[in-house]
């Protein structure tokens, strides 16, 4: 296997012996990826089964790729139109031909990857072959282009079907899932609200159970804000762990794609197929994804976490928000930690107003051709204009000196973590609000600046480049989610997966309090 093809996953032409019916299993989380058996799943079982056991349902031919598919198209069809997650679904007689086609691989005795027959629908961020990709904007609401971006190529390589999008912002600009082409993403625990963003539909998609695992791409918080919006994972993987095209190869981006999951061991296994080095990326990571297909369980007995709170008054948060969070560290003192309040020792006001400079750097360039047609900007939301704009007011003094502080941000981040092996702090600073909003304003009586300046939270880890992983921490007393992110030391992943994978043992927030749309 090489590492173009994602280290754990197998080329599309490998063909796997399953002897006896039984395909080989790796090890995830505290078991090996077998799973939890059903004699025979109907179409409900399918739906709600995790990842993983699906991966294995399909594998030990207990269910076909046909009856997936149809469990799963059906499921939506029922679901979807409530919240509007999934868009641009695809043709159902294809979808079911292609899903056919995978069980006749298997009937070959051929699989392609973990994969093999899931319905997937990319973050409408990512082009997709034939598939339109519209980025939330009008400009392109018929486009469809002719390649694959990496992460999807990868995962057709695995065996996933594509059967549409999901949902995202404007050019995924702010976590709030909105757009003049689908229209708003509604949260499944209140159809009033915001289901956050701009991984929004795909977060929604996977709470529902209408996709078994979701992608999607974070630079101030998009996979990080849904997960804890929606009551799932999200990683927002380390710079480079999963390889992704952008205009300019040889600078460090703050955008990354990672995995949602709805557990820590679907989350892992998803990452195996996302992560590895590729040629056209040359920043992109080389150490071996199969590193995600190890068992998660390990011992933390001992292990320091310091909990950053609101960075010593630093940020404002809705009430409740900080409550529930706290609640959560005796979780992570169950599991022997040692959580401490503590965190980094530098000035976090500069750590933001670096972001938001790196960010205008990064965001504006490509939004800036659109922006100098006058028809095509007319057809563009505010945020888009507004990143344009503080790109072209940036200097390069300014950009040189928020590149030093980023740096400058990291090394104090770096030394803390000599120290302790993890951080924790809120993956959001006010609870899912009034999807009729643009974006949140105040906080706490603290006015918002920008789209984005209720997301500082994210933003700071954004900027030092650590690993993050999103974890749900509970409800409030209206029923809305939050979560909390686990910030792991440099490029340490797996580190992060496996204390997510021990704190769900303990909770089990997902799977304990499922939407109530599932119910109805």
């Amino acid at each position: 296997m090489t590492a173009e093809n994602g280290a754990g996953q197998m080329n599309r032409r490998t063909a796997v012996t399953l002897a006896g019916g039984l395909a080989a299993t790796a090890a995830v989380g505290g078991a090996v990826w077998m799973g939890t058996a059903l004699s025979q799943p109907g179409p409900a079982d399918i739906v709600m089964m995790s990842a993983v056991d699906l991966s294995n349902a399909i594998r030990t031919k207990r269910v076909s790729c046909a009856e997936v598919m149809t469990a799963y198209l059906d499921h939506i069809a029922r679901i979807n139109p409530k919240v509007n997650a999934i868009v641009s679904l695809q043709d159902r007689d294809d979808l079911m031909a292609q899903a056919r086609e995978r069980d006749a691989q298997l009937a070959r005795g051929e699989i392609l990857g973990w994969m093999h027959g899931f319905p997937q629908a990319p973050k409408d961020l990512f082009p997709t072959q034939g598939i339109r990709t519209t980025q939330g904007s009008p400009i392109f609401k018929d486009f469809v282009p002719t390649t694959d971006a990496i992460v999807v190529e990868r995962e057709k390589r695995a065996g996933a079907i594509i059967i549409g999008k999901t949902n995202t912002p404007e050019f995924g600009l702010g976590s709030h899932t909105f757009n003049k082409v689908f229209g708003t993403t509604l949260n499944p625990y209140d159809l009033t609200k915001t289901c956050g963003g701009s991984s929004g539909g795909a977060a929604v998609a996977l709470a529902l159970r209408m996709l078994p695992v979701a992608d999607g791409t974070d630079h101030g918080g998009s996979l990080r804000n849904p997960g804890a919006y929606n009551n799932v994972l999200g990683l927002r993987t380390s710079f480079g762990r999963v390889a992704a095209e952008t205009a300019d190869a040889f600078t460090a981006g703050m955008s990354v794609n990672g995995p949602m999951a709805r557990n820590a061991s679907d989350l892992a296994m998803f990452l195996s197929v996302q992560a590895g080095y590729d040629p056209r990326v040359p920043l992109s990571n080389r150490q071996d994804a199969a590193q995600f297909t190890q068992p998660l369980a390990r011992e933390f007995r001992g292990t320091r976490i310091a909990w950053l709170g609101d960075l010593g008054g630093y940020l404002p948060f809705e009430p409740g928000v900080l409550d529930l969070c706290r609640a959560a560290l005796k979780t992570f003192e169950s599991l022997g930690c040692i959580v401490e309040d503590a965190r980094p020792d530098y000035p976090n006001d500069r750590v933001w107003q670096a972001f938001t400079r790196v960010r205008a750097s990064q965001s504006g360039p490509p939004l800036a051709e659109l922006y100098m047609d006058p028809a095509k900007r007319a057809l563009m939301k505010p945020e888009a204009h507004f990143e344009v704009e503080q790109w072209l007011k940036l200097t390069t003094a300014e950009l040189r000196e928020a590149s030093v502080v980023r740096t400058q941000w990291y090394q104090a981040v770096r030394r803390f973590m000599d120290t302790y092996e993890f951080m924790l702090i809120p993956s959001s600073q006010l609870f899912p609000f009034d999807a009729k909003l643009d974006w949140p304003h105040e906080i706490a009586g603290k006015r918002m600046q920008n789209y984005y300046d209720w997301m500082d939270a994210l933003a700071q880890i954004t900027v030092c480049a650590s690993p993050s992983l999103n974890v749900p921490v509970g409800f409030n007393e209206r029923g809305l989610p939050m979560g909390m992110q686990i910030v792991g030391r440099h490029q340490a992943d797996l580190s992060c997966l496996q204390l997510a994978y021990a704190y769900e043992q303990a909770t089990n927030w997902v799977e304990t309090r499922r939407p109530p749309l599932l119910s109805a």
